[in-house]
């Protein structure tokens, strides 16, 4: 069992910068797949990075590239998320999620990017981001 649990929401200007963090409370060998979600009020959830914990491999969507970058903190069993030049358009609430994949960051992106094999996730932060 893998316990999430999602901090550091909140509010911020539009170009401004907020980070938010994961810990996850679990057994060894329970997760090594770590990623980030989105949802807005009237969309899709959406895949905004992963990284595989076992080497440390980030990766991050198209819509956030250049802007985000996924960290993790193994010794704290933490994963960051840091936001830059933020928009109007990233406002939503994140969720952090993990599982346990096949090895390589290729499977950690692959089962992150199909959400609904995903076996952990948290109960989401709010980032607001205002004009």
């Amino acid at each position: 069992q893998v316990q999430l649990e999602e901090s550091g929401g909140g509010s911020v200007q539009q170009g401004g910068s907020l980070a938010v963090s994961c810990r996850a409370s679990a057994y060894p060998h329970t997760y090594n797949c770590m990623g980030w979600f989105r949802q807005a009020p009237g969309r899709e959830r959406e895949w905004v990075a992963a990284i595989y914990t076992v080497d440390d491999i980030p990766y991050v969507s198209d819509s956030v590239k250049g802007r985000f970058t996924i960290s993790q903190d193994n010794a704290k069993s933490t994963m960051y998320l840091s936001m830059n030049s933020l928009t109007l358009e990233d406002t939503a609430m994140y969720f952090c999620a993990a599982d346990w994949v096949g090895y390589g960051g290729s499977s950690c992106l692959g089962r992150m990017k199909d959400a609904g094999r995903i076996k952990y996730w948290g109960q989401g932060t709010q980032v607001t981001v205002s004009s």
